[in-house]
């Protein structure tokens, strides 16, 4: 039987590394009245970047949706997919290593309710 950290770790590799469809109505319910707190966490912790990850269970499909944003210092915002394909560009090499690191983690934050957000520094 599968659990709900099995569901939602499945739903995040489907859209994080099999290039899963992410969704416009989650990404506007979950983040888009905090990106102004999201570019203050950026700003405070002098990143380059920060990105968020949410998934949420649908009530009709009764499927895992998920929603990204990435953020930059310049307060640019990257949607879902735009989202994820700036992150693969950022971490070019390191991004599918880094998410089946990170993925496990992230499913346990969101069914304790938490929102995985990281923040990212690069080297010049």
């Amino acid at each position: 039987m599968k659990t709900p950290v099995t569901e939602i770790k499945k739903a995040l590799e489907n859209a994080l590394l099999n290039d899963g469809v992410m969704e416009q109505l989650l990404y506007e319910y979950e983040f888009a009245e905090i990106i102004p707190e999201l570019i203050e966490t950026l700003t405070a912790d002098k990143d380059d970047y920060l990105y968020a990850i949410t998934t949420h269970k649908n009530d009709i499909t009764g499927q895992e949706d998920t929603a990204m944003v990435l953020i930059e210092a310049t307060g640019e915002t990257h949607i879902n997919e735009l989202a994820r394909a700036k992150l693969q560009e950022i971490w070019a090499g390191a991004y599918i290593r880094n998410m089946k690191q990170l993925i496990p983690d992230y499913a346990k934050q969101l069914y304790a309710g938490d929102l995985p957000m990281n923040g990212l520094k690069t080297i010049a």
